[in-house]
């Protein structure tokens, strides 16, 4: 027997695999794309600096790498779904949201520690914010996601 998308996430049909709750529907649509952009300009960004200029600033080139693999592991689990990966992009993100509080804060207090800015300096401000604002979204939706999946 063949398990079509909607048997996996149903758990319909004798051979289907176990039940993998989407993460990604409704509003978690949203926080896919915005992960999957945030992914593309933290990767980009980081790898144009660490090739040309890493001399400059390693520190914050080497966070802005960091900060796109995050957001490339969130981004996964969320379109993985299913109890283990949320629970994982649940750590993800709460990493990610100390991340660009510590970050943010250490730019603001020692501007000098950062002479070129990182995807998570001041707060995300060159981000519009975007990198504080998505880690406590994609909690609160990943607590929704843990309560419907236990009611």
């Amino acid at each position: 027997m063949t398990v079509t998308d909607s048997d996996e996430n149903t758990g319909a049909g004798a051979d289907a695999a176990p039940a993998r709750r989407k993460l990604i529907s409704g509003p978690g649509i949203l926080l896919v794309w915005l992960y999957g952009v945030m992914v593309v300009g933290a990767v980009s960004r980081s790898a144009v600096q660490i090739s040309t200029d890493f001399h400059k600033a390693p520190l914050a080139y080497a966070l802005s790498a960091v900060a796109g693999v995050v957001y490339g592991f969130i981004t996964y689990s969320l379109v993985r779904g299913g109890d283990t990966a949320r629970k994982a992009a649940l750590v993800c993100c709460a990493a990610e949201l100390v991340g660009v509080l510590a970050v943010g804060a250490w730019t603001l207090a020692e501007p000098s520690a950062f002479p070129d800015a990182t995807v998570w300096s001041d707060f995300g401000m060159g981000y519009l914010f975007i990198p504080v604002i998505l880690p406590v979204t994609a909690i609160f939706w990943l607590r929704k996601a843990r309560r419907a999946s236990a009611g």
